[in-house]
C-alpha cells in the first residue's frame, strides 16, 4: 500500500473540493444575506486540512494500484460528507445537528436526495445552492473531475476513475487517454447542464431556480429549492422540461459521447441498454396511467410520466402527492429505483445493463434445462458478454441482496417499523431519496442511529458496494 501516495493524492483532492466554498459566498453577496461565515469557515478548514496532507508526502512518488484506488475513492467520500457538512453545521439557518448535518452533506454529495430539512422556501439563498450544487459535483464525481486535473501534477487516474464509473464495466474508456476521457465526460455533463439551466428559464423558472434544479436534474439528485419540489411550480412546461432532462442524465453518458462524435441517433437506437431502459419506462408509464384512469382519476399522464421518470432514474423529484396514489403503485414506484438508469451515467440503483445480463442469464439457463448441450453465448449490441463481467454482475447482485438485507434489520433494531425500515433502506441503497412511511415528507423524525445507517448505505449505493465492501476485507490489507 502506497500510504504517502495516498495522503499526497487525498489532500489534493480536498484542496479541490475546498473550491466549492466559494460560489455560495458569492451567492450571500449577490442576495445581501450575510451568510458567507460559515463557508468561509469551510473553506479554510478543508483547505488547511488538505494542504497538511499534502505538504506530508509532496515528495512521494509511484502510480496509483487498484488498492490504492479503492482506499482514495472510500476515505475522500467519507472525508467529503463530512467536510460538507461544515457549512450547515455553522450556519443559523436551516439550524442543524451534527448527525443532521453529515446526513445533508452525504445525501447531497450521493445524489440521494434524502433531506432532513424543512422550510426550504425561507433558507438563504447560499444555503439553497450550496445544496444543489453539492449534488451537482457529486453526480459526475469531484474524483471523475479531479483525474482530468491529476495527470499534471504527476499522478495516474485510472484507477480513480474505475472506483468511481458506476456499471459493470469498468476499463471502458472513451479516449486513448483516460484524462481525456473524464474531461470528455465533464464536457457532456456541463453542456446538459448549460441546456437545463436555459430550458428551465425560457420555461417559467427564476434564474436561480433553473440553475439550482438543473443541478440536481442532470445530476439525477433530487433536491428542490421548494418544499413541494416542481409541485411549486405548477406547470405542465416545465415538468416536461424535467422529464426530458432525467431521462436523458440516465443514458450512458459513452452513448451521448459517440453520438455527439457521430453526430447520429442510431447510437442510441441500436444500443441494447437504452432499448430496455426505454421499455421499462413506457411499460410502466402505461400500466400505472392505465389504473389511474380506470379508478376515475383524470389527467394523470403527465404526473404519471413525471413519477415513473423520477422514480426509476432515481432522481426523486415529486410533482404530486403520489402517496396519494393506491397503495401499490407508490410501492410499485419505489420499486422501480432498483432498476436505476444506465451504466456510466449518473443514475443510482442497480443499473438497466445488469437487470438485463441478468434476464438473459435467467434465459439461458431455462433453455439449457430443455437444451443442456447448447451453446448460447449472452450477447450486447451483437458482442458476447465475457465470462468475468457476468460473474461480476452476479457478484455485485448477491452483495445487493445481502447488503439490503442487513440493513433493512439494523434499521428496524433502531425502532423503525417494517415499511419505513424497507423503504428508507430502498431509498438511500438506490440513491432515490423519497421513501414511505414515516419518511414520506422527510428524514427528520429518525432516530440518529438511522440515520448513520442511512448515510452508510448513501455512500454503498453511491460508491456501487464493492469498492466500500473491499476494505472490510482481512485479505484487502495483506502485502
Amino acid at each position: 500500500m502506497h500510504y504517502n501516495v495516498i495522503r499526497r493524492v487525498s489532500g489534493l483532492l480536498l484542496g479541490l473540493f475546498s473550491i466549492t466554498m466559494l460560489p455560495p459566498i458569492a451567492v450571500s453577496f449577490i442576495y445581501d444575506e450575510q451568510n458567507h461565515q460559515p463557508f468561509l469557515i469551510g473553506f479554510f478548514t478543508i483547505f488547511l486540512t488538505g494542504f497538511v496532507l499534502w505538504l506530508s508526502a509532496k515528495n512521494a512518488k509511484g502510480d496509483l494500484r487498484t488498492r490504492d484506488g479503492f482506499v482514495i475513492a472510500t476515505l475522500f467520500w467519507v472525508s467529503l460528507g463530512l467536510s460538507g457538512a461544515i457549512p450547515l453545521y455553522f450556519s443559523s439557518l436551516p439550524s442543524l445537528s451534527l448527525t443532521d448535518s453529515i446526513f445533508e452533506s452525504i445525501s447531497g454529495l450521493t445524489t440521494t436526495g434524502a433531506t432532513v430539512i424543512t422550510g426550504l422556501d425561507t433558507l438563504p439563498k447560499s444555503i439553497l445552492f450550496y445544496r444543489q450544487q453539492l449534488q451537482w459535483f457529486g453526480g459526475m464525481g469531484i474524483v471523475v473531475l479531479a483525474v482530468a486535473v491529476l495527470p499534471m501534477l504527476g499522478i495516474g487516474g485510472m484507477q480513480l476513475y474505475k472506483t468511481e464509473m458506476p456499471g459493470p464495466v469498468k476499463d471502458a474508456k472513451l479516449t486513448p487517454r483516460i484524462t481525456e476521457t473524464a474531461k470528455a465526460l465533464w464536457e457532456i455533463y456541463l453542456g446538459l447542464t448549460i441546456a437545463c439551466t436555459l430550458a428551465y428559464w425560457i420555461g417559467g423558472m427564476t434564474f436561480f431556480d433553473a440553475l439550482t434544479h438543473s443541478f440536481s436534474t442532470v445530476s439525477i439528485g433530487g433536491f428542490s429549492t421548494h418544499d413541494l419540489s416542481f409541485a411549486f411550480f405548477d406547470s405542465t412546461a416545465l415538468n416536461y422540461i424535467c422529464i426530458v432532462f432525467m431521462l436523458v442524465a440516465g443514458i450512458n453518458f459513452a452513448l451521448h459521447f459517440r453520438a455527439a462524435k457521430s453526430l447520429s441517433l442510431k447510437v442510441y437506437t441500436h444500443n441494447n441498454e437504452f432499448q430496455t431502459y426505454l421499455s421499462i419506462l413506457v411499460v410502466h408509464t402505461l400500466l400505472i396511467s392505465g389504473v389511474l384512469l380506470f379508478l376515475g382519476h383524470v389527467d394523470i399522464i403527465e404526473q404519471t410520466l413525471f413519477q415513473v421518470v423520477s422514480f426509476a432514474t432515481t432522481t426523486g423529484f415529486t410533482s404530486s402527492n403520489h402517496a396519494n396514489w393506491p397503495l401499490f403503485i407508490p410501492v410499485l414506484l419505489l420499486f422501480m429505483s432498483f432498476y436505476g438508469g444506465c451504466g456510466g451515467s449518473t443514475a443510482g440503483g442497480i443499473k438497466v445493463i445488469r437487470i438485463l445480463i441478468l434476464l438473459k442469464q435467467l434465459g439461458k439457463e431455462i433453455t439449457h434445462l430443455i437444451h443442456p448441450h447448447a451453446d448460447m453465448p449472452i450477447k450486447l449490441d451483437q458482442r458476447v458478454v465475457s465470462r468475468p463481467v457476468i460473474n461480476a454482475v452476479w457478484s455485485f447482485f448477491s452483495a445487493y441482496i445481502l447488503s439490503f438485507g442487513l440493513l433493512m434489520i439494523l434499521m428496524m433494531m433502531t425502532g423503525l417499523d417494517q415499511i419505513t425500515a424497507f423503504s428508507a433502506v430502498a431509498a438511500t441503497l438506490n440513491n432515490l431519496g423519497p421513501g414511505l412511511g414515516d419518511i414520506s415528507s422527510s428524514y427528520a423524525t429518525l432516530p440518529d442511529t438511522s440515520k448513520w445507517i442511512a448515510c452508510f448505505s448513501m455512500l454503498l449505493g453511491r460508491l456501487e458496494i464493492f469498492t466500500l465492501l473491499v476494505l472490510f476485507s482481512p485479505v484487502f490489507w495483506r502485502d
